[in-house]
């Protein structure tokens, strides 16, 4: 099959929560999007009478990187049918025994996100294959401009939001304040908009999240925390929340900063990167990698880093790990290859699911 239009990408969930009744779950997202797109996520799991940690999924974000959405559907489809009829999953050399995913869906809620941003997806696909942002024009000023329309939704969490205060004075953060920048425009506040706002709801919606994971490309990595600086689990104080460091973060390699995580975290949060690169390789030997965000280069505003951060700001809030998959070395690959994409990844986030504890 080709690449899903935004229609098909939503008809997709809701008939696989027709097909499956009992096993799945179809969420409509409170904020329709700038031009007054529904969203939709599902839920799938063995019913359950009480709530049980979540590992939640979300995928087109950028709107270029169009097979993030194909990715998820095509997981919950593949999981869903498995349980129902027994069986296990083979995604090339890596294979999946019906016990365990029995196992898996009796054990977590998965939530699957998969269109986080339609407006944006609908104009890479029929106007500029190569659009990143949403489609807000309210920061535009008029501007005939076409690159001032749309904020990077995933500069738009609020994580040192405000990275010309944060971040070292020649340090180059992946992001921007100028409504006219084209890729990184952070938008005018945080969660100014309403997929990011969707994304924050669905969180909300299930406080025994432990673990999410944001499907973008692409690189071949496996991102983790942080990604404003380097990690270090020795002093609690040096942290995102401490103005103390404000214009010392996001160097490389120096004294002045490093942003703590505490060591448990920092071992957990590997090892399931190294679990998704271990399943993602033994389908047909792709060789993705698992690092922090910051070696890819440093970001503020993302939603990996945003979810666990929610924890430090809010003790009530549950600690959620953050990851955030860049798949492929291409934003459009053929769709033969996109297909082996898809097998490559899902293999990778069923050995990252079932690697959660």
């Amino acid at each position: 099959m080709p690449y899903l239009n935004i229609t098909e990408v939503e008809s997709a969930l809701t008939s696989l929560a027709t097909a499956y009744p009992t096993t799945s779950h179809l969420l409509t997202l409170p904020e329709p999007s700038i031009e007054g797109r529904t969203a939709h996520a599902l839920q799938i799991g063995a019913p359950a009478g009480t709530p049980r940690a979540c590992v939640m999924m979300i995928g087109g974000v950028h709107a270029r990187e169009w097979g993030s959405c194909e990715i998820l559907v095509h997981l919950a489809a593949d999981l869903l049918e498995a349980h129902q009829n027994g069986t296990g999953l083979g995604y090339g050399g890596t294979t999946f025994t019906a016990d365990q995913v029995g196992g898996l869906l009796q054990r977590l809620d998965l939530v699957f996100f998969p269109l986080v941003n339609p407006d944006g997806r609908l104009h890479s696909q029929t106007v500029d294959p190569m659009w990143r942002k949403n489609r807000d024009p309210a920061n535009s000023g008029g501007s005939a401009d076409p690159n001032c329309v749309g904020v990077d939704l995933n500069r738009n969490y609020d994580f040192l939001f405000d990275f010309a205060t944060a971040f070292a004075p020649t340090a180059t953060p992946q992001v921007s304040a100028s409504p006219c920048d084209p890729q990184v425009y952070a938008g005018p506040s945080a969660f100014s908009e309403p997929e990011t706002r969707n994304v924050r709801w669905l969180l909300d919606q299930y406080p025994r999240t432990g673990w999410f994971v944001d499907v973008h490309s692409y690189s071949e990595d496996m991102l983790y925390n942080w990604g404003d600086d380097d990690n270090q689990s020795i002093d609690p104080t040096m942290n995102f929340g401490n103005a103390q460091y404000d214009g010392k973060r996001g160097l490389p390699g120096d004294v002045a900063y490093a942003e703590y995580i505490p060591k448990t975290d920092a071992d957990n949060a590997a090892l399931l990167a190294e679990r998704f690169c271990q399943g993602v390789g033994g389908v047909r030997g792709r060789p993705y990698k698992p690092l922090t965000g910051f070696h890819l280069y440093p970001t503020s505003g993302t939603s990996d880093d945003y979810v666990f951060s929610r924890h430090f700001v809010d003790g009530d809030q549950g600690k959620v790990l953050g990851f955030t998959v860049e798949w492929g070395t291409a934003f459009h690959p053929p769709w033969a290859e996109m297909r082996n994409i898809v097998l490559d990844v899902d293999a990778g986030l069923v050995a990252f699911c079932l690697a959660t504890t």
